[in-house]
């Protein structure tokens, strides 16, 4: 039996890492539950698994989740999060706060020694040189739980790294695939959360409609993968079933193919190097007999030109495009900024910044800082 920690328990990944992990009971124990704000969920979470120890990040909610819990030790705050990176008799901890306030909760485990199901993809994006270089030296497994590096993943179980031809991303081009450029003016955030295939969080929805979650995980395959950004590919795959594929040089392809279901992945990762049974997910190769490919046109989806800018440009330029996006995006959904502004604000900090080659954690959050500030004097908010 393998034991747990969740980071993000509350959000979209969380609550489907519980789903797997309930499926699971013989295999898996819960060590942890931490959330951001939503006490009425973790509590119930918290009777369900009975963690040893559960932690509310904001202070202001302690009391509430101290009354209705009394079989877990109660944490709260940034020291209780730290707390539960330090754990020592824990297997695996998932992280999937969502943001750039997730990087330091992934440094912290793995300078712990603790194995790593990575859903904060912010982390590698802002920071992927300081995350793989500890990892390696803390001889720390990082198990990718985005369905696309997953994917890869499990393509290249068995190969060898220098036979890659290329690494190709899957995007599923978003609710605004068919919307030509002119209409991205009077988009609304309702329409921007509103994702064809997938069930996501708030966050994540409005980044996979500007298709910067792409950017993000072209910028993770390059740290994780350690390929070439000549050699990745992004194309647009509208039914969501080949989540990624890799191409090696005798021209093979390797594709992984499933329903669009994170609970895969998750599973995945928790589970590696066996599979386990998901016994409701059975894919019917008739109810998919066209699978197609667009070509991404990087015009209309500018965010992922500003992904591909940053990491050719390196060092500070991610985390600026990272932090940017994420203040940008919650602008948006808090209907402040036009759907069209959001590559113009990320495009605007990344221009005006002060580059530093080789960024160190304390350099992330001076940057991350000068963003926050850049932005509000900017645009007045």
């Amino acid at each position: 039996m393998k034991n747990l920690g969740i980071l993000g328990s509350t959000g979209s990944v969380g609550t489907q890492s519980l789903k797997v992990i309930d499926k699971n009971k013989n295999k898996f124990n819960i060590e942890f539950l931490a959330a951001n704000t939503n006490t009425k969920l973790l509590i119930e979470q918290a009777r369900k698994f009975k963690p040893k120890y559960v932690c509310i990040y904001d202070k202001s909610k302690y009391l509430e989740l101290k009354k209705h819990i009394n079989y877990s030790k109660i944490l709260c705050g940034y020291d209780g999060l730290m707390e539960l990176c330090e754990l020592r008799n824990i297997d695996i901890i998932l992280n999937s706060i969502v943001g750039y306030s997730g990087l330091e909760p992934t440094l912290k485990i793995i300078e712990s020694g603790t194995d790593i199901a990575l859903s904060n993809k912010e982390s590698i994006v802002q920071a992927g040189h300081l995350v793989i270089d500890l990892a390696k030296s803390k001889n720390v497994n990082i198990f990718p739980v985005d369905s696309e590096h997953s994917a890869i993943w499990q393509c290249l179980v068995g190969e060898e790294k220098s036979k890659i031809r290329k690494i190709i991303l899957t995007a599923s081009g978003g609710p605004f695939r068919k919307l030509s450029k002119s209409q991205f003016t009077n988009i609304t955030v309702e329409q921007a959360l509103s994702h064809p295939n997938w069930k996501m969080g708030r966050k994540i929805s409005i980044d996979s409609a500007t298709m910067m979650n792409k950017g993000f995980e072209m910028i993770e395959a390059f740290w994780l993968f350690n390929i070439e950004i000549k050699n990745i590919e992004i194309v647009i795959h509208p039914q969501s079933i080949i989540h990624s594929m890799v191409e090696f040089v005798d021209g093979s392809i390797k594709a992984q193919l499933s329903y669009p279901d994170m609970r895969l992945p998750i599973q995945y990762a928790f589970s590696f190097p066996e599979r386990y049974d998901l016994d409701d997910l059975k894919f019917d190769i008739k109810n998919f007999n066209k699978l197609n490919f667009e070509i991404l046109d990087l015009d209309k989806f500018k965010c992922v030109k500003l992904a591909f800018d940053a990491i050719n440009k390196g060092g500070s330029f991610p985390v600026v495009l990272n932090v940017s996006n994420d203040i940008a995006v919650d602008l948006f959904l808090n209907k402040k900024i036009r759907f069209t502004q959001i590559p113009k604000i990320i495009n605007g900090c990344m221009n005006n910044h002060s580059f530093i080659k080789t960024p160190q954690l304390s350099d992330i959050l001076s940057i991350t800082n000068w963003t926050e500030n850049y932005i509000k004097e900017k645009y007045k908010l």
